[in-house]
Protein backbone atom coordinates (compact mmCIF):
# COMPACT_ATOMS: atom_id res chain seq x y z
CA UNK A 1 0.00 0.00 0.00
CA UNK A 2 1.11 3.63 -1.10
CA UNK A 3 0.86 6.57 1.38
CA UNK A 4 1.08 10.13 -0.13
CA UNK A 5 1.74 13.42 1.30
CA UNK A 6 0.13 16.41 0.49
CA UNK A 7 1.91 19.46 1.56
CA UNK A 8 1.72 23.37 1.77
CA UNK A 9 5.40 24.17 1.11
CA UNK A 10 4.71 26.30 -1.73
CA UNK A 11 2.11 28.20 -0.49
CA UNK A 12 4.48 29.04 2.77
CA UNK A 13 7.14 29.74 0.85
CA UNK A 14 5.41 32.44 -2.00
CA UNK A 15 3.94 34.03 1.49
CA UNK A 16 7.39 34.88 2.38
CA UNK A 17 8.38 35.80 -1.23
CA UNK A 18 11.09 32.99 -1.35
CA UNK A 19 11.84 31.82 -4.04
CA UNK A 20 12.88 27.81 -4.45
CA UNK A 21 16.58 28.37 -4.43
CA UNK A 22 15.95 30.81 -1.74
CA UNK A 23 14.26 28.03 0.75
CA UNK A 24 16.77 25.36 -0.43
CA UNK A 25 19.76 27.77 0.60
CA UNK A 26 18.02 28.18 4.14
CA UNK A 27 17.55 24.35 4.68
CA UNK A 28 21.01 23.19 2.69
CA UNK A 29 19.70 21.53 0.02
CA UNK A 30 18.89 21.33 -3.59
CA UNK A 31 16.33 23.52 -5.31
CA UNK A 32 15.39 20.01 -7.36
CA UNK A 33 14.80 18.91 -4.25
CA UNK A 34 12.10 21.88 -3.15
CA UNK A 35 11.10 21.59 -6.58
CA UNK A 36 10.40 17.56 -6.33
CA UNK A 37 8.59 18.18 -2.79
CA UNK A 38 6.18 20.51 -4.01
CA UNK A 39 4.89 18.27 -6.84
CA UNK A 40 5.07 15.31 -4.53
CA UNK A 41 7.46 13.65 -6.45
CA UNK A 42 9.59 13.29 -3.75
CA UNK A 43 8.72 12.92 0.36
CA UNK A 44 11.36 14.49 2.68
CA UNK A 45 12.66 12.88 5.01
CA UNK A 46 11.32 12.83 8.63
CA UNK A 47 14.52 14.95 10.27
CA UNK A 48 13.93 17.39 6.45
CA UNK A 49 9.96 17.46 7.21
CA UNK A 50 11.00 18.59 11.17
CA UNK A 51 13.56 21.43 9.59
CA UNK A 52 10.96 22.61 7.25
CA UNK A 53 8.35 23.22 9.81
CA UNK A 54 10.82 24.01 12.36
CA UNK A 55 11.74 27.29 9.15
CA UNK A 56 8.09 28.24 8.91
CA UNK A 57 7.04 28.39 12.65
CA UNK A 58 4.66 25.94 11.85
CA UNK A 59 3.59 22.29 13.70
CA UNK A 60 4.89 19.34 10.62
CA UNK A 61 1.06 18.86 10.45
CA UNK A 62 0.36 22.31 9.42
CA UNK A 63 2.89 21.38 6.72
CA UNK A 64 2.67 17.98 5.94
CA UNK A 65 -0.58 15.82 5.44
CA UNK A 66 -1.46 11.92 4.36
CA UNK A 67 -3.31 12.40 1.39
CA UNK A 68 -6.90 10.29 2.45
CA UNK A 69 -6.33 6.47 1.74
CA UNK A 70 -8.95 5.09 -1.34
CA UNK A 71 -10.49 2.29 -0.50
CA UNK A 72 -11.78 -0.52 -2.28
CA UNK A 73 -14.41 -3.09 -1.61
CA UNK A 74 -13.79 -6.53 -2.98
Amino acid sequence: MEISVNNKLKVLRAMRNWSQADLAERLDVSRQTINAIETGKYDPSLPLAFKIARLFQKQIEDVFELEPENTKDG
